[in-house]
C-alpha cells in the first residue's frame, strides 16, 4: 500500500508539472525595431533561449546560422556572435551597422536542442525585423527559413492593443490549425500572470494558416509556430518552431 500511495503522487506530481511545462522561444533581440534619422544606426542584437516572460534561460550553444535579409539578399553574420549571458545561461550577441534605408531580417536557425521534458529535440527558427530611415518595403518578404511566421500587419510600429496578423509555414506552405504560442518578454521581471495558464497563451491558425492576436501591453512580444518535423532526430521527434518577434508601443 506504502509503495502505491508513493507512485501515485509521483504520478500525479508529472501530470501537473507536464501539464504546466512553460513554453520555449528562440529569442533575437535587437536594441530597436525603428531606426529613425536622428538614432543610433548602431544595432544591438542579443540571441538566446528561454522562458521569456518568467525569466528563465537555457543553453544557447552556437547558432548553425544566423544572418540578416535586406534587399532581398542574405549576409551571414555567423562569426560576428560573440558569447554572453542571458537570464544566467550561454547566449550571444553583436552588433550591426545599419547604413541605408531598408527592411532588415535578422534571423538565427539554432542547433538541435534535447528538451527531456517533452521527450523531443527543439529546433526554434527566429527572426525578427527592423525598418530604418523612413523605407518600409518589403517588411512582409520571406527570408526561406524552413519554418518561418510571415507577417500579415507590419511587424513594426504597433500600438498597445493593436491587433496582430501572421501566417505559419512550414516548407513555403501555409499550415492550417497550427497552435502559435504567445509570450511577453518580461524584461524587468515585474509583470505578473494571474494563473499559470497565462503565462503563455495559446491560439490557431485558420484553415489557411493565419493567427490573430491583440496584445494587451506595451514591449517585445514572442510569436511560436509550433510544428513537428517529418524527420526525426537519433529516433526521437523534432519540435519546429517559427518565432517571430514584435515590439509594441504605448500612445503617448
Amino acid at each position: 500500500m506504502k509503495r502505491l500511495f508513493i507512485l501515485t503522487i509521483v504520478s500525479i506530481c508529472i501530470l501537473f508539472w507536464a501539464g504546466s511545462t512553460p513554453a520555449h522561444f528562440g529569442m533575437v533581440i535587437p536594441s530597436d525595431s525603428m531606426v529613425m534619422q536622428e538614432d543610433n544606426r548602431t544595432l544591438n542584437l542579443t540571441l538566446s533561449f528561454s522562458h521569456p516572460f518568467e525569466g528563465v534561460g537555457m543553453e544557447l550553444i552556437k547558432p548553425a546560422v544566423f544572418g540578416v535579409m535586406a534587399s532581398g539578399k542574405r549576409v551571414d553574420l555567423l562569426q560576428t556572435l560573440k558569447e554572453t549571458k542571458v537570464m544566467g545561461h550561454t547566449a550571444w550577441e553583436t552588433s550591426y551597422q545599419i547604413k541605408r534605408p531598408g527592411v532588415y531580417m535578422f534571423y538565427m536557425e539554432p542547433a538541435p536542442y534535447w528538451e527531456p521534458a517533452e521527450g523531443c529535440y527543439i529546433v526554434h527558427y527566429t527572426k525578427t525585423v527592423v525598418t530604418a530611415f523612413g523605407d518600409d518595403e518589403g517588411w512582409d518578404q520571406e527570408v526561406g527559413l524552413k519554418t518561418e511566421i510571415v507577417p500579415l500587419s507590419k511587424p513594426y510600429g504597433l500600438y498597445t492593443g493593436n491587433v496582430f496578423q501572421g501566417i505559419v509555414k512550414v516548407d513555403g506552405k501555409p499550415v492550417p490549425f497550427c497552435e502559435v504560442e504567445v509570450e511577453y518578454y518580461n524584461v524587468d521581471g515585474k509583470a505578473e500572470a494571474p494563473t499559470d495558464y497565462m503565462i503563455a497563451q495559446t491560439i490557431k491558425t485558420d484553415a489557411n494558416g493565419v493567427f490573430t492576436y491583440a496584445v494587451p501591453k506595451a514591449g517585445w512580444w514572442g510569436f511560436a509556430g509550433l510544428n513537428t518535423s517529418e524527420e526525426k532526430i537519433e529516433g526521437k521527434d523534432v519540435e519546429l518552431g517559427a518565432i517571430l518577434w514584435v515590439r509594441f508601443h504605448d500612445w503617448k
